[in-house]
């Protein structure tokens, strides 16, 4: 039989290119949402943001198949930047992919909380202690090779996505013109005003692009199709499909709730609503759902950002000894170390005021630098190669994705990328020795200019949240 056949084919690949990118974010968007924009701001910031995924996922794509020798989404800033931009590409992907489990917890913990109102709150001190066992329970049972089966994917996709197509499917239902309508810019005269809209436009596209984070790992598997004609028309009819959840999911309750009802629902949001809709049945069906799926996913992103970790160091960006793995073929070291990262960000949850909206918004600015690369690299190797036809293409489509990604984080997410990074400074300190022992030198000059501003912003930002200008 030959190999073609096992290759998978369009509709198999956008199903995957689906399944892979939900997460828990799409539970709690209704409110989170709510709380920043009116129905026509959302709109419009859905209009926007799904525009900028577009670009990053045609860039992620083309890059796919134009450099499939390059492994690991942070290869491409080390191939057009060198080491260094390697580096910093890799550790960011690394720290979204961990805080992305301290995220996971909250939620777990808030949903948890609608079976036994002790944990209501995801981020109180008992909820934190269930939340840390479950957390390095997974550690060790990722650690002994035992990470996510056919069968059980299949379980988890299933429970996933039933409960919000229902979900999407009663939404329309009830939906009322007129509750929808009322105050539908957010203003007391119904009038579309730049003034009114531009704030929840800001104020949206953190929640919105947080949503979004892992689709590299959903572009990558385009590489198991049967074509790459296949791959790239799937890839984005896949984002387009996602698209097209995530508003429905979130702009329906519009027309059910008002506003200021969706603002005060407890999180995560679609359970309360759907309560509402249907009573308390619907609550429960909801709440085993995304406890499924949460399992499913924390058990699979335990094992990812211990990966990177590995690659890095196979790579030459971090220690050899992050790359050592066990009798069961994991990377113990690098396991652990994310492990005990996830533990001491849980322990600060504790402090934060908003301990999942924390979570997010700093696992999507630490992302959005390792995407941000990922455009510019898509410009550079797009601009080298213009003479092939279709490269001034991709050139656009590169700066249309980095120009997002910047003004994205720029307009929601600054205060969030300076806490970050506190973070760098540990992991430059590791590029450097690994550096060192393979060369003999430690930073050249731009790196060591890089460098004293990375370590100057987390010196300030640690500055102003002891003076609490930056909160939690």
């Amino acid at each position: 039989m030959s190999s073609q056949a096992h290759k998978i084919n369009g509709v198999s690949l956008t199903a995957m290119v689906v399944t892979t990118a939900i997460g828990s974010g799409i539970f709690a968007l209704s409110s989170d949402l709510a709380v920043a924009a009116s129905p026509g701001a959302a709109i419009i910031s859905w209009t926007i943001v799904g525009f900028g995924i577009l670009m990053l996922a045609a860039c992620l794509n083309n890059l796919l198949n134009k450099r499939s020798g390059l492994e690991g989404i942070f290869s491409y800033g080390k191939a057009g930047f060198g080491s260094f931009v390697g580096f910093i590409s890799g550790w960011g992907y690394w720290m979204s992919a961990w805080l992305g489990n301290v995220a996971f917890a909250t939620v777990f913990m808030s949903t948890l909380g609608y079976f036994f109102p002790i944990f209501e709150r995801g981020n109180s001190p008992q909820s934190i202690l269930v939340a840390s066992i479950m957390a390095w329970s997974l550690t060790l049972l990722v650690n002994h090779g035992i990470e996510s089966a056919a069968l059980m994917n299949t379980i988890i996709t299933v429970c996933k996505l039933i409960p919000i197509f229902t979900f999407i499917v009663i939404a329309a239902i009830l939906f009322k013109g007129q509750v929808f309508t009322d105050q539908f810019w957010g203003n007391m005269r119904g009038s579309f005003t730049i003034g009114a809209i531009g704030p929840q436009i800001r104020s949206s596209l953190m929640i919105m692009m947080w949503v979004f984070v892992g689709i590299e790992g959903a572009t990558v598997l385009s590489s198991r199709a049967k074509s790459r004609r296949i791959a790239g028309r799937s890839t984005l009819i896949g984002v387009s499909c996602l698209l097209l959840i995530y508003v429905l999911a979130s702009i329906l309750p519009y027309g059910y709730l008002s506003r200021a009802e969706l603002v005060t629902m407890k999180q995560p949001a679609m359970v309360y609503i759907f309560e509402e809709m249907v009573g308390q049945w619907g609550g429960s069906f909801i709440s085993v759902g995304l406890l499924i799926s949460i399992l499913g996913a924390w058990l699979s992103w335990t094992m990812l950002p211990a990966e990177t970790l590995g690659m890095m160091a196979e790579q030459g960006l971090l220690p050899k000894r992050f790359a050592k793995k066990n009798q069961h073929g994991v990377p113990t070291l690098a396991l652990m170390t994310t492990a005990c990262m996830v533990q001491s960000f849980m322990i600060i949850l504790i402090f934060a005021e908003k301990a999942y909206e924390f979570a997010y918004s700093l696992c999507t600015a630490s992302i959005v630098v390792c995407y941000i690369i990922v455009a510019a690299y898509q410009i550079k190797y797009s601009w080298q190669n213009r003479a092939t036809k279709g490269n001034w293409l991709q050139v656009l489509i590169g700066v249309a994705a980095l120009t997002f990604q910047l003004v994205g984080i720029t307009l929601s997410g600054l205060q969030y990328l300076f806490i970050c990074l506190v973070v760098y400074v540990p992991g430059i300190i590791l590029y450097a020795l690994t550096l060192k022992n393979s060369t003999g030198r430690y930073l050249n000059r731009l790196e060591w200019s890089a460098t004293i501003l990375i370590c100057s912003g987390a010196v300030v930002t640690v500055a102003l949240m002891l003076l609490g200008r930056i909160t939690l």
